[in-house]
């Protein structure tokens, strides 16, 4: 018999969940390496993130734990924040995306969210009111990731193929 945990990490394999779909094959994290690929990159992004608040900390002499201070030390703070608020709710419907629709697509989201990100850090260092494009790119991928995922398993419990 699976422990509860393998069971919570199974794919239903287009069937609807029943207690004797304990036996269906455990999806492994190796069979979607693109997913696995843009994970690594938003995680790099959030170091990344985390690094340049470090270096305005030093440049701009704002000693822990203020948050506050020089405007650019604020701005690469909130980028930073933001990033992770947005990365808490985007890395679980990238994997759940990926396990009920597509690992490919599941990638491009994920990478089209990650360059959003990006434009949004870049802008918000700019000049704050620049970061709206980047922003509405992120939103639109997350919103994408989390509707498909959802519609995904909501196949997956009614029985339809995912």
């Amino acid at each position: 018999m699976q422990s509860p945990w393998a069971r919570g990490l199974r794919a239903f394999g287009g069937k609807p969940y029943t207690p004797d779909s304990v036996n269906q094959p455990v999806l492994e994290m190796s069979s979607l390496p693109l997913t696995a690929g843009t994970t690594l990159l938003i995680v790099l992004l959030m170091f990344a993130t985390t690094f340049l608040v470090g270096k305005a900390r030093h440049r701009y002499q704002i000693k822990a734990p203020a948050v506050s201070g020089h405007p650019l030390f604020e701005r690469a703070y909130r980028i930073q924040m933001n990033t992770l608020e947005w990365a808490v709710m985007t890395l679980p419907c990238l994997w759940i995306f990926a396990i009920y629709v597509s690992d490919l697509y599941a990638m491009l989201l994920g990478l089209l969210w990650l360059l959003g990100r990006i434009l949004y850090a870049i802008g918000y260092h700019r000049d704050p009111p620049l970061r709206a494009r980047g922003f509405v790119i992120a939103a639109a991928a997350f919103g994408a990731l989390g509707l498909g995922g959802g519609a995904g398993v909501i196949v997956a419990i009614l029985g339809g193929a995912a």
